[in-house]
């Protein structure tokens, strides 16, 4: 990245939140009762008016402050807004820039800095996860998280590492997915798969699950073995040059994959990758390469229900939830594909979550650096979830299920959880519902 100018207010001249989609936001309100942030406080400088305000101001001339920046840090860049709005403001792409700025030319405290670099010299490096797995399961068996809250050592440490310590899911054997996985049908494409970060370490039942599907549904699976991290979490918090490292290399290793469509199943992940023209923009190497890959991205609920089915769904007798999560919802405009997908199975009954807009309060690392809202966000979904009667939670993001079972710890209760990939995994291989609820 080139050394950015002199900055005459809050934001230097490289790519501030651009004007013309400042002025795109009339001040209408209709964005209010859709943010979380603004649900939980009623601030107006906590909803997307108000913040696209501050905006406004930091371009005429006001400085970055230090209560400038805790109203943009507040923002859980769920996009519920963009979906709520009659004037089609592009918030997503103001916030992004906007992070970007801060993280230029604010100097944030020392604990804050610590926390930060913990998250992302960890999280965005599948494996660095993976080699996490060993201890975490050992952690797990030996109970030792229950020791350190019954003295009360846990209750010491920072807020941010309880969250993180919560939010670990149960470790379960890995299955290393092959370089390719032929159709198990009539060949109807070529399909590069992205296994993500979180996803791959401690969700890879859901990796597995998902290849099964692909060739059960006629396509030859491609798993390029040097991709890395997508650039999702980096480019959702302002760590600008990162994310776009991790996009150049990941359009390197699929480069040559020879692929018809590049499916996806984490919803936060999926949203960035759909995104990668606009953060390559100023590349001219990798820009092109970019527009072409992301034209190419589909989510797998996505890609599933353009193909149409070819495999038998078996019935599954089960109650299920369905959650939104805000990238694939918000983000990239999927809500009925998955329903479509869940509904074609024989027996299985949908239900729909009260004020299901709503951030479950997970936002990527939101749930790490902002605790506590994220805490009372998650505590709301969890009863919504709970109310609905289901035996079953499904959703498209390995945060929201973190944030939600952690949830749903807090007040005691239970409840299986699973990837839309594997409800219709189940009921391709007839595996039965008990596979789903143990």
């Amino acid at each position: 990245m080139t050394e950015t100018p002199a900055r005459p207010g809050a934001f230097d001249a490289f790519h501030p939140p651009q004007r013309e989609l400042i002025d795109d936001c009339v001040h209408c309100g209709f964005c209010l009762p859709s943010c979380p942030t603004y649900d939980l406080w009623g601030e107006e400088m906590d909803s997307p008016r108000g913040r696209i305000y501050l905006m406004k101001e930091g371009l005429e001339g006001e400085p970055l402050t230090d209560n400038m920046v805790e109203h943009f840090d507040a923002c859980l860049g769920c996009m519920a807004c963009v979906t709520a709005c009659p004037s089609g403001v592009q918030y997503g792409t103001l916030i992004t820039e906007t992070r970007a700025q801060v993280e230029r030319h604010h100097e944030r405290g020392r604990f804050e800095r610590l926390m930060r670099t913990i998250i992302f010299t960890l999280f965005p490096y599948p494996k660095r996860l993976r080699a996490m797995r060993g201890p975490l399961a050992l952690y797990q068996r030996t109970r030792l998280g229950r020791l350190l809250k019954r003295t009360g050592l846990m209750a010491k440490l920072p807020a941010g590492l309880q969250v993180m310590e919560s939010l670990a899911p149960p470790i379960n054997r890995a299955e290393k997915l092959p370089e390719r996985i032929p159709a198990r049908s009539a060949k109807r494409a070529t399909v590069g798969m992205i296994t993500g970060c979180v996803q791959s370490a401690f969700f890879p039942d859901v990796n597995a699950a998902t290849a099964r599907i692909l060739a059960a549904e006629g396509c030859d699976v491609v798993v390029p073995p040097s991709q890395g991290c997508c650039g999702a979490l980096s480019e959702h918090s302002g760590r600008e040059t990162e994310a776009v490292n991790f996009a150049r290399a990941l359009l390197d290793s699929f480069e040559a994959a020879g692929v018809d469509h590049v499916v996806i199943n984490s919803a936060g992940c999926g949203s960035t990758l759909k995104e990668y023209p606009r953060l390559l923009q100023d590349d001219p190497v990798y820009r092109e390469k970019a527009e072409r890959f992301s034209a190419k991205v589909r989510d797998i609920a996505e890609l599933l229900v353009e193909l149409g089915p070819v495999a038998e769904r078996h019935p599954l007798p089960v109650k299920v939830a369905y959650h939104d999560a805000c990238h694939l919802a918000h983000g990239q405009g999927i809500r009925s594909q998955p329903r479509e997908l869940l509904r074609a199975i024989p027996g299985l009954e949908l239900s729909e979550i009260n004020r299901a807009e709503l951030c479950c309060g997970s936002a990527g690392v939101y749930n790490l650096l902002q605790p506590e809202p994220a805490r009372e966000l998650g505590d709301r979904k969890a009863a919504n979830v709970l109310d609905t009667g289901a035996q079953l939670l499904v959703t498209a993001n390995p945060g929201c299920s973190m944030q939600i079972r952690t949830a749903l710890e807090r007040r005691d209760e239970t409840m299986a959880m699973a990837h839309t990939v594997q409800v219709l995994d189940a009921s391709i291989r007839g595996a039965g519902v008990e596979s789903l609820l143990t």
